[in-house]
C-alpha cells in the first residue's frame, strides 16, 4: 500500500500516523530504542501492512497481471493502483471528506517535522503542494505519481506507461482492491490494538 492507505490505517493516532507512514525510510529492528513508543508503534504497522499485503492471494491476481511486462516494479505499481481506489472510494471507509483529510495528515506531518527522516522532509512540501493524497483518487493523479517513480528509477521501469495497464483493466483492479482490503483493514485494528496493550 502506499501513502494514503498506511495514514488511514493508521486510526485517529498522530504518532501511529506518523510512524507509519516514515515506515519505509526507517531502517533496522530497534525502532523502539529510537523513538517514542507509539511511533515506532506506527512503523512496525507499516512493515505489518507491508508483509500483509505482499502475500495476499488477491494481491497477488492484480500483481500477475502487471508482472510479464513490469516484472520486479509490479507491487510497486499495485499499491499506487490500490491507493487509487481508496481515495476513490473514500466515502466508503471515512465521513470526513477526503480533501479534509489530506489536509489533517499533512498538518500532523509538519507537527512532527523535527523527527522526520531527511528524506521524508524533502519530500512534504512536494507532496502538499501538489496535493498527492487528494490526486490519487484521478487516473492523472496516479500517472504523475508513477512518472516520478519511474523517472527516480535507475532503470527502465516502464512505470510511467502503467496507467494504460490500469485503464485497461479498471474493473478488475477495483474488485481486487474491494476483495482484499477488508482483510487489511482488520488486520491492522488488530495489530493497533493488541499492540496498545502493551
Amino acid at each position: 500500500m502506499n501513502f494514503l492507505a498506511h495514514l488511514y490505517l493508521s486510526g485517529a493516532d498522530e504518532e501511529i500516523m506518523v510512524g507509519n507512514f516514515i515506515g519505509d525510510f526507517v531502517r533496522g529492528r530497534e525502532i523502539y530504542e529510537r523513538y517514542a513508543f507509539r511511533i515506532a508503534l506506527g512503523i512496525e504497522l507499516h512493515r505489518e501492512i507491508d508483509e500483509f499485503t505482499d502475500s495476499h492471494a488477491v494481491v497477488l491476481e492484480s500483481k500477475i497481471r502487471l508482472r510479464p511486462k513490469y516484472r520486479h516494479y509490479a507491487p510497486v505499481i499495485v499499491d499506487m493502483f490500490y491507493d487509487h481506489f481508496l481515495a476513490r472510494n473514500w466515502a466508503s471507509y471515512n465521513t470526513q471528506p477526503l480533501q479534509d483529510y489530506a489536509q489533517h495528515c499533512y498538518r500532523v506531518l509538519q507537527k512532527f517535522e523535527p523527527i522526520l527522516p531527511a528524506q521524508v522532509k524533502y519530500l512534504i512540501p512536494y507532496m502538499i503542494e501538489g496535493n498527492w493524497l487528494l490526486n490519487y483518487a484521478k487516473p492523472e493523479g496516479i500517472h504523475r505519481a508513477l512518472s516520478g517513480m519511474a523517472r527516480r528509477t535507475p532503470y527502465d521501469s516502464k512505470m510511467d506507461e502503467a496507467i494504460n495497464d490500469l485503464k485497461a483493466h479498471y474493473e478488475d483492479f477495483e474488485n481486487e482492491f474491494l476483495r482484499f482490503f477488508p482483510d487489511l483493514e482488520k488486520m491492522s485494528s488488530e495489530f493497533i490494538r493488541q499492540k496498545s496493550k502493551g
